[in-house]
């Protein structure tokens, strides 16, 4: 089923007006979600009560304040807020043009899709086209639900994704942890480009990885559906033994590990290549803890599946 759109918009690309419909890119409900019951198993519904009285306030006649000092603060009515807001406005301004890979990561916030509408398709693609070439992509105001928000809208390999942004003071800052710098010897370091190495791949392939609690969680739902207890699951063992290790060792041992990995699925090529990084990494004869068989991954329950 196609997505609906949320919006219909105009991009201001210089003289150029170019219409679009956007549409959310992510789900929101993708985690298994669980409802509050009284002890007699029926719903129970939030309420607001008032400190000084502990009586019951009713939405209606609540009003929004501004705590300006402990305990004190300074009241808004709806329609003063109202005044504050940012008017909405369908037509989102481009106002920069930066390198693609400008934006830290950190500062992405809410992703959307546009795709255009109506007497849109010329001019859109050009758009992507010209930020393609350009190895850019594009920074944007756009003022929704009150607010004026900072956009970027970047090239994808089917069309144009719309990225609500952060404003600085929005995103914490690493220095305010004041991490220590400690210093690592050559030899550890050329031990962990080899680890990194070892595992590196050029993409990011998303159904690679699994919502493994997802999945828990819906079959225990359809056993407790059927009548049966939920079996736990048995808590994985420390690898460590609770020793310190030493990090070269840690280092060796990874890489000896990684190593045995890759060795197996390469052909006779690959094979000899990596003698050189066994022979580095070749890890101190020590008893080895017992490694648990992987369990096979469990399918999705077909109950869960036909609620869907």
């Amino acid at each position: 089923m196609p997505a609906r759109s949320i919006a219909s918009l105009s991009l201001s690309f210089g003289l150029v007006s170019i219409p679009v419909k956007l549409y959310s890119a992510t789900e929101s409900a993708s985690d298994v979600r669980f409802n509050l019951l009284a002890p007699d198993g029926s719903r129970v519904k939030q309420q607001y009560v008032a400190e000084s009285t502990g009586e019951v306030v009713e939405r209606s006649a609540m009003k929004k304040g501004y705590e300006f000092e402990r305990d004190r603060f300074v009241v808004f009515a709806a329609d003063e807020l109202k005044a504050l807001e940012e008017g909405a406005s369908h037509v989102v301004e481009m106002v920069a043009f930066i390198p693609e890979k400008a934006v830290d990561p950190i500062y992405y916030d809410k992703a959307y899709f546009i795709a255009p509408d109506k007497r849109g398709g010329k001019p859109y693609s050009l758009l992507q086209r010209a930020l393609v070439e350009t190895q850019r992509c594009a920074l944007g105001k756009w003022a929704s639900k009150g607010k004026t928000h900072i956009v970027q809208i970047r090239p994808a390999s089917e069309g144009l994704v719309f990225q609500q942004l952060l404003y600085a003071d929005e995103v914490r800052s690493l220095a305010d942890l004041h991490i220590e710098s400690v210093p690592v010897s050559d030899a550890e370091l050329k031990l962990a480009i080899q680890i990194i190495e070892q595992g590196a791949e050029e993409n990011y392939d998303p159904k690679a990885y699994e919502n493994e609690e997802k999945k828990r969680i819906l079959a225990a739902i359809d056993r407790k559906i059927e009548g049966k207890e939920i079996i736990s699951a048995e808590p994985e063992e420390d690898a460590s033994g609770g020793q310190v290790i030493d990090l070269m060792e840690a280092l060796r041992a990874s890489l000896a590990k990684g190593g045995t990995k890759a060795r197996s699925a390469a052909g006779p090529k690959e094979k000899a290549a990596k003698d050189d990084v066994t022979e580095i990494a070749a890890a101190p004869k020590t008893r080895k803890p017992a490694v648990r068989a992987p369990k096979a991954p469990a399918e999705v329950p077909a109950k869960v599946r036909a609620r869907k």
